[in-house]
């Protein structure tokens, strides 16, 4: 045994990423009509393995000790609740019988199930009746294990119009009472594309989200990349599609060190360390990008990683190719059209060509819904402003842009580049 102060696991982190997979197999033999039960059953796993390994160290495998804790209190609640309550349709008759009641749950609690039941939870939790914002909000509270002050932090939504979007969510998955069957074909293909776009969702949101007190959140992007790996084990999940999607995700991960500063300040990609970003993951996106080839469809996943591709690969920003990363964007605009799009594509025409050039295309797009309270937008207009020597106009957007900031790293962000209309030299 390990004392939990010199054991080198991150408690916090075991139990998150635990969590779900442990969910998701109580859930799958309580139903879905009993969620939140199953919930308790392994937050109270948990309580147990605080007060005992507090105690007693942290044991050699504590996500054995975890599974057999749940195990246990599953087990004690079944048997006592077994004549007042119904449990997942397909194991309940089993479940009532002495002859069948153990042999079926050690069977559910194998770990080939328990790996497969965080699949099956997350198809589930991308119910065809829930919204982009509600898929994600789930995933993070059931899978991730993700509180609901967490959750509102990084939604910039209060910690109470979140517990009723999840609440309303569980509702709708507590409807269908079993876990989403992902040995289906048919149906895993008519899900796959939702789930793909929520660890999409995800991520960015990590990336770079609308946190109020954080501009990157690690851990999120993390959370989407286990995610995603799940997706790729699985034969129906390792399509072309999540192929990009994983390499895209693997490229944006890569560049997370630099992105903040010794001191927490937002870097501008021009001004990250590319020393630090990661070698290990851009080759494992460029292997993934490859493998993604193999489909005959570029979907908007393949487009955004050759475009993540081609940063990473870039030695420094000058000698990125910017004219085929506009014609990059072309091809995404065509299949997803969309403000950010259009603004990204504006940036790089500038870089591409020149920064009047870029003003002209970001004008183009002026008003369209969705820059309105995007403060990058206006950050982008006083950047290039700032590039042509106009100092009091470049100044104004920066002002526009600070005031629309969604947390204090991007207002310090901004605030450098109002110093710099002040002194073009820090330019």
């Amino acid at each position: 045994m390990e004392s939990d102060q010199d054991s080198p696991i991150r408690l916090d982190h075991l139990f998150r990423q635990e969590s779900g997979r442990l969910v998701a197999t109580v859930a799958r033999i309580f139903g879905l009509h009993n969620l939140s039960l199953a919930e308790d059953v392994v937050q109270d796993a948990f309580s147990r393995a605080l007060e005992i390994w507090k105690i007693r160290g942290v044991p050699e495998n504590p996500s054995a000790w975890l599974v057999a804790a749940a195990k246990n209190r599953a087990i004690d609640y079944l048997r006592r609740e077994r004549t007042a309550r119904t449990f997942a349709p397909e194991v309940d008759r089993l479940l009532r019988s002495e002859w069948t009641f153990s042999p079926t749950v050690e069977e559910l609690f194998a770990e080939g199930e328990i790996k497969d039941d965080l699949l099956r939870m997350m198809f589930t939790c991308c119910h065809p009746k829930l919204t982009d914002d509600a898929r994600v909000g789930v995933i993070l509270n059931v899978l991730c294990g993700f509180s609901i002050d967490e959750i509102a932090a990084a939604f910039v939504a209060t910690p109470s119009a979140i517990q009723k979007r999840i609440a309303r969510a569980k509702n709708t998955l507590a409807q269908s009472q079993h876990l989403f069957d992902v040995n289906t074909s048919s149906n895993f293909s008519a899900r796959l594309p939702a789930v793909q776009r929520s660890l999409y969702l995800l991520f960015n949101e990590g990336y770079h989200g609308a946190s109020a007190e954080f501009a990157v959140r690690a851990e999120l992007c993390r959370e989407a990349m286990r995610l995603a790996s799940l997706l790729l084990a699985h034969p129906l999940g390792a399509t072309p599609a999540t192929y990009a999607l994983s390499a895209l995700m693997c490229f944006g991960a890569a560049r997370l060190p630099a992105r903040l500063d010794s001191l927490g300040n937002l870097n501008a990609l021009s001004d990250q360390n590319r020393a630090m970003w990661n070698q290990e993951l851009i080759s494992q996106g460029l292997e993934l990008l490859s493998r993604s080839a193999s489909g005959r469809e570029a979907t908007e996943f393949h487009i955004e990683a050759a475009i993540a591709s081609l940063h990473a690969t870039a030695a420094t920003i000058e000698d990125t190719d910017w004219h085929e990363i506009v014609s990059l964007y072309d091809s995404l605009l065509a299949i997803r059209p969309s403000p950010i799009v259009a603004l990204n594509r504006a940036i790089a025409v500038a870089h591409s060509e020149n920064a009047e050039r870029g003003l002209e295309e970001l004008r183009k797009i002026q008003g369209l819904s969705g820059l309105s309270r995007y403060p990058f937008y206006q950050a982008a207009l006083g950047e290039l402003e700032l590039r042509t020597g106009k100092l009091t106009d470049a100044r104004r957007h920066f002002y526009a842009a600070r005031a629309l900031a969604r947390n204090p790293t991007e207002r310090s962000f901004l605030d450098r580049r109002i110093w710099a209309c002040d002194d073009p030299s820090h330019v």
